[in-house]
């Protein structure tokens, strides 16, 4: 069990549920390491007075705000809760909207919450009566020096708390030009619409999450196998005869005939379709890829002990990483 990464109260009117704050996502990817290219040895940072040059340890650095250039206002774990103690301390529930009414979009970051002790009973009265109504709290809240809107929903015996986006973080679509239904060029017929429905219909399953996961990280795990096996620890690969190339050119195929044969598949996930792109538009490697595996069915094992995975979390190393 992860640690509890902030402890406060959710308030809504005069009712107070001691809570606790847990991650609820476990990032996954891969671990790979910055190298220098002549001798790989592994690339490191360190901390430094950019004054003197000197190392400094963690004990010796302190927060501050500038306020004019080179002068500071140090600011102390302590003096940022004291700036307003209530508001590091309380998931403060302004009010309640429709589950339904928020915009996918805005949902930024989930957290768990678990009831701390002495709030087991109010926190599962909070947990039903938000499923009875369908309703999702709106709270703020502060987590270390930001304020945050967040959304409160339950989910089976438990109260996710989701972070959401600030109105005025989102970019508008005004300025990417996006295609109307009244356009010629993009305009689409009944018959195109009644046929995609058709496909819609008979690509429809059940929703399990747990079928999905990330095909590319198997596909760069096998990769590093072969270079192993293969002792090319220090050498690029280049692509071996007949490995798919990304196409000169596009392909462009009537869009009715690309839905009859989709619709004639009858869903077919593991069948390959037709490298179909319309109004010039290529199929990637990746695309490929991907609709020769759907990441649907379970993949190979392809991870050895010879590779490295890891799962994100607080802290750092010595080592510097890349993200892939």
């Amino acid at each position: 069990m992860p640690r509890a990464i902030w402890k406060g109260a959710i308030s809504f009117g005069l009712v107070h549920i001691p809570v606790e704050l847990y991650p609820a996502e476990s990032r996954k990817g891969l671990d790979l390491d910055m190298l220098d290219k002549r001798d790989f040895a592994p690339v490191g940072y360190k901390r430094y007075n950019k004054s003197t040059g000197k190392d400094i340890d963690w004990n010796d650095i302190v927060k501050g705000y500038e306020y004019e250039k080179g002068k500071y206002v140090v600011l102390t774990d302590e003096d940022l809760k004291r700036a307003n103690v209530e508001a590091t301390q309380t998931i403060d529930i302004l009010s309640f909207v429709d589950s339904e009414e928020i915009p996918e979009i805005y949902f930024e970051q989930p957290y768990y919450l678990k009831p701390a002790r002495g709030g087991a009973k109010v926190y599962v009265l909070l947990r039903e009566t938000l499923k009875r109504a369908g309703k999702v709290g709106i709270a703020q809240v502060v987590i270390r020096t930001k304020q945050h809107v967040a959304a409160l929903l339950p989910m089976d015996k438990a109260i996710v708390l989701n972070l959401l986006r600030y109105h005025d973080e989102l970019r508008s679509t005004d300025d990417l030009e996006l295609p109307d239904t009244k356009d010629k060029k993009a305009a689409v017929t009944d018959k195109e619409v009644q046929m995609a429905l058709s496909l819609l219909e008979d690509m429809t399953e059940a929703w399990h999450p747990e079928q999905y996961h990330d095909t590319y990280r198997d596909d760069v795990m096998a990769l590093v196998d072969k270079k192993i096996e293969g002792k090319q620890t220090h050498a690029l690969t280049e692509p071996e005869a007949g490995e798919e190339h990304a196409p000169s050119s596009a392909k462009v195929i009537d869009l009715m005939e690309l839905l009859k044969k989709s619709i004639g598949s009858k869903g077919q996930k593991g069948a390959t379709q037709p490298a179909v792109e319309n109004e010039g538009v290529e199929e990637t490697p990746k695309a490929a890829s991907h609709r020769r595996k759907t990441g649907i069915a379970a993949a190979p094992g392809r991870a050895s002990a010879t590779a490295k995975s890891k799962t994100s979390s607080p802290g750092s190393r010595s080592t510097a990483r890349k993200a892939a």
